[in-house]
């Protein structure tokens, strides 16, 4: 009796020390978003003339949000078209790669899958940032600087996600389930679309999402590959905006910029709450048989 209950102490001890460093966390990852919260509602006197994490003498919200999307002839509202336009052709164009090149090395045998598999881990290991030049001097050799296409194009590779999908597909998909639609006479593109796709559902939305916040928040390559501020993205914008306050006679516009922030982070927030649904649904889903 006395070791159980010297167990059951220790427990929640260990208990309650991992509540305290679970709230400490909670709060590190609330303050940021709370201060952006807060700091939309004022106005740009009123930035400096509150707390940090204290309401101003007037509610501004409504004023900023319309002012951020009139400023400058609606620069914002541009900003925003080209975060989604590269958001669903970059990110969903490599969530497709990534599904599709995952699947087959998952689920076909083939000369050099092993080559292939080391190529994808050393590809995972080297930082984007390490690319980025020569990214650039290969875009600007082909004349694609400046465009659209130079902030797609790269964002279309996603080596995590194709190893991901491929983890997630050796499991996902029963062998034994293929091969019986192989022999009901189904193709291999009919196999992949029909039951692979179902059941890869969860792993599919995971990627997504890490495509999808990895290419809203691009900055670095949108900056060195775009100089035209109608092809900037979001992050490139914001930044240019918060330039703007620096050096003698410069008119800060910093209350858009947090306004302009806080708007920036709703679209993310809205696409994971829709689809965390699809982490929580069945993994055999494609497996009944139509």
């Amino acid at each position: 009796m006395a070791r159980k209950a010297a167990h059951g102490g220790l427990m929640a001890g260990k208990s309650k020390v991992l509540t305290a460093v679970a709230s400490l966390y909670l709060v590190y990852t609330l303050v940021p978003l709370v201060w952006l919260v807060i700091n939309a509602t004022k106005s740009q006197a009123a930035l400096f003339d509150s707390p940090g994490l204290w309401f101003g003498g007037s509610f501004a919200l409504f004023a900023n949000i319309a002012e951020t999307f009139t400023y400058d002839d609606g620069i914002f509202l541009r900003w925003l078209g080209n975060t989604l336009l590269y958001v669903v052709a970059g990110a969903g164009g490599a969530t497709l790669l990534a599904t599709a090149a995952g699947y087959g090395l998952a689920k076909y045998r083939f000369a050099g899958r092993r080559a292939v598999f080391a190529v994808i881990l050393g590809a995972i290991a080297i930082p984007g940032t390490a690319l980025a030049v020569p990214t650039f001097l290969m875009f600007s050799a082909m004349g694609l600087t400046n465009t659209p296409w130079a902030v797609i194009t790269p964002s279309l590779v996603s080596p995590f996600g194709l190893y991901l999908i491929w983890v997630y597909a050796a499991d996902a998909v029963p062998d034994e389930l293929i091969e019986s639609a192989r022999i009901d006479g189904a193709g291999e593109i009919r196999i992949f679309f029909s039951v692979a796709l179902r059941l890869l559902v969860p792993g599919i939305v995971t990627v997504a999402l890490f495509a999808v916040v990895s290419t809203w928040n691009n900055y670095f390559l949108p900056l060195i590959m775009i100089n035209e501020p109608r092809w900037y993205p979001l992050t490139v914008g914001l930044n240019q905006w918060s330039g703007q306050g620096r050096g003698a006679g410069a008119e800060p516009i910093y209350h858009l910029v947090i306004t302009g922030s806080l708007l920036t982070i709703i679209p993310l927030v809205a696409a994971f709450l829709l689809l965390q649904r699809f982490w929580q649904s069945g993994l055999s889903a494609g497996s009944v048989k139509q």
